[in-house]
């Protein structure tokens, strides 16, 4: 007969005297909170995660609360009592981009939260319009430049919207290059894609994942990913931070529990979702999608995150973007 697992809430009272290798009996479900919609690539790895933690912490129910990008969703995490049996995915935007994006925040990023594991991270692509990239020759990441040096104040570049990673990533290119692009922001990064592939504008910084079919194509040019390593996803092209040495700018998401819970629970939680991580089916199932597993300790995620708040503060100040 399988063996179920204690309350998750009792490890905290108990986990001094637990064998390691008994399971808690879980009295409710494990509540995941996407702070997205449905069908999502964030949706879709909180869904695979949950089957494969099954096993050992119980069913996993993963409860999508999106608006107010991604506050509603953490913002319920926050308050939700901390005995573990609440848990949310964090992201870019709710734990490094909000509280400086948006003028009112319900939730403190900093303290309302505890890292379990950061789950993986998507670098995004500057990326050209192959044919106009022929005509004008630009090759590289230099040859851009140059360009926009040589033509002041006529490049431009869209995003999925202001605030969006792609406007972010886009403005700190700016700055490390020294250049002017105008921002032409568009209502997603499906739109802004379909932009460049038009000819509307010079470049963007797309999402590696969305930009990744047309790249294959030959119809967009990838000259870097932002993330500060190159990235196997997109082997052959350079890292930004190869010509800007500190540029690294990747989305990324992973878990939280409320501010408070039980470092024993933290652990067992941390340690059920990295093995899935690490798992060979699990890895796979992200390279499908262009996410990078990381799978790092609750302290290490910790640790970036608010790094990841710190660097954010600069580029949005930076950027002038601004939600009322």
């Amino acid at each position: 007969m399988k063996r179920r697992t204690f309350p998750l809430l009792a490890l905290a009272a108990c986990a001094a005297s637990l064998s390691p290798t008994l399971h808690a009996q879980q009295s409710a479900p494990i509540r995941l909170v996407v702070p997205y919609a449905p069908g999502g690539p964030l949706d879709v790895t909180a869904r695979a995660l949950a089957e494969r933690v099954r096993d050992t912490l119980g069913t996993v129910v993963v409860d999508n609360k999106a608006g107010a990008g991604g506050n509603i969703g953490a913002d319920a995490v926050a308050k939700a009592a901390p005995d573990g049996l609440t848990i949310g995915l964090a992201a870019t935007a709710t734990h490094a981009v909000n509280p400086w994006l948006y003028s009112r925040m319900p939730y403190d990023a900093a303290k309302d939260f505890a890292g379990i594991t950061q789950m993986v991270r998507v670098p995004n692509v500057l990326v050209v319009n192959a044919a106009r990239a022929e005509q004008l020759k630009i090759n590289t990441v230099a040859d851009l430049v140059a360009y926009a040096k040589a033509n002041p104040a006529k490049l431009n570049y869209g995003s999925g919207g202001n605030g969006s990673a792609g406007h972010l990533a886009g403005e700190l290119f700016k700055q490390k290059a020294g250049i002017y692009a105008l921002h032409i922001p568009y209502r997603g990064a499906s739109p802004a894609q379909l932009a460049l592939l038009a000819g509307e504008v010079d470049f963007n910084l797309d999402n590696l994942a969305a930009a990744a079919p047309n790249i294959r194509a030959g119809k967009l040019k990838a000259l870097a990913v932002t993330s500060e390593q190159p990235s196997p996803m997109l082997p052959g092209v350079p890292s930004l931070s190869a010509t800007f040495p500190g540029f690294a700018i990747d989305t990324w998401w992973g878990l939280v529990a409320p501010a408070g819970t039980p470092k024993p629970v933290i652990a067992k939680l941390s340690k059920a979702f990295t093995d899935a991580l690490k798992a060979p089916e699990t890895k796979a199932r992200f390279e499908a999608l262009l996410a990078e597993p990381v799978a790092s300790t609750p302290e290490q995620f910790d640790a970036f995150m608010a790094a990841e708040r710190a660097k954010y503060q600069q580029v949005v100040k930076a950027s002038g973007a601004k939600v009322d």
